[in-house]
């Protein structure tokens, strides 16, 4: 049986975006496939009864100081974004509908995003800065619009989310390999062990 992490991600969350500059490398160096599996972290809390660590001021606070570790650690900049927390709703959407019908770009979709909020600061709840920043990258943002407007993404979303919810997630990042969990960027190295006894 071949090697897999389940990776879901919500676009919003800045320890997701930590979680992504490393996960390609490290399932690389375990030949692992990485399953993209994007939900909607508000649907996640509102299911399950957690809230955002920066709804606690001091715990988001120190959110904050222990992420920019974590990104000096790992050598990738991190930018939080004008009007954070953003809502992700048509960027969860849209991307969930390059997954579904054009899953070919949405690697390159992934990191134009993750990249626009967390390195370059952008709002990207702000359609004319969504598109701007579409645009930039080569991307039509009439087709993303389209795509997050359809029914059938609208749909596929929300019941990736339940399914989440199902298997006990409660936050982003989580990831899964076979039937183990672990939630956080910072338990990567718990991911890398399960794939090692794997082999």
């Amino acid at each position: 049986m071949s090697k897999t992490v389940e990776f879901f991600l919500d676009l919003g969350s800045p320890a997701t975006y930590l979680a992504w500059t490393q996960l390609p490398g490290l399932c690389a160096r375990h030949g692992a496939q990485l399953v993209y599996k994007p939900i909607l972290l508000g649907g996640v809390f509102q299911a399950t009864g957690n809230v955002s660590p920066i709804t606690v001021p001091a715990k988001g606070r120190y959110v904050f100081i222990d992420l920019a570790r974590y990104a000096d650690r790992y050598g990738v900049p991190l930018t939080l974004p004008t009007g954070f927390p953003v809502n992700t709703l048509t960027l969860m959407r849209g991307l969930t509908g390059v997954q579904l019908f054009a899953e070919e770009h949405f690697e390159a979709l992934l990191k134009v995003l993750f990249e626009g909020l967390f390195v370059h600061g952008r709002n990207l709840a702000d359609p004319a800065v969504l598109d701007q920043t579409l645009a930039g990258a080569g991307f039509e943002a009439e087709m993303f619009h389209e795509l997050a407007a359809r029914p059938e993404v609208k749909d596929a979303l929300r019941k990736a989310t339940e399914e989440a919810v199902e298997r006990g997630l409660f936050g982003a990042p989580t990831f899964f390999v076979g039937k183990q969990m672990f939630f956080g960027q910072d338990r990567l190295d718990f991911v890398e062990q399960a794939l090692a006894r794997q082999a």
